[in-house]
């Protein structure tokens, strides 16, 4: 019992490493937050791309920000949730 306790504990930790992050001056977002939060942090965004399946059904959306000469997208999925953050220059 006690080495499936430490095996789901490590689990837990590496599924949150590999977890997407950004920061807004001193508040983060991370993928699995909803959209709500983006918007409470980040403001509404500078671009909205809906991202469509190859029969043309939506399947999400990408919400880009132009801060401090980069590039961030945030995809979103039909739920409300971040899925994916990228980041350029």
């Amino acid at each position: 019992m006690r080495k499936t306790a430490i095996f789901l504990a490590l689990m837990f930790a590496a599924g949150m490493a590999f977890a997407d992050t950004y920061a807004f001056g001193n508040r983060v977002v991370s993928s699995g937050d909803s959209i709500g939060r983006l918007v409470e942090i980040a403001g509404k965004p500078d671009l909205v791309t809906p991202l469509e399946n190859q029969y043309g059904a939506r399947e999400g959306e990408n919400w880009t920000y132009f801060r401090d000469g980069k590039t961030i997208v945030f995809t979103i999925n039909t739920s409300g949730k971040i899925l994916r953050i990228t980041e350029s220059r």
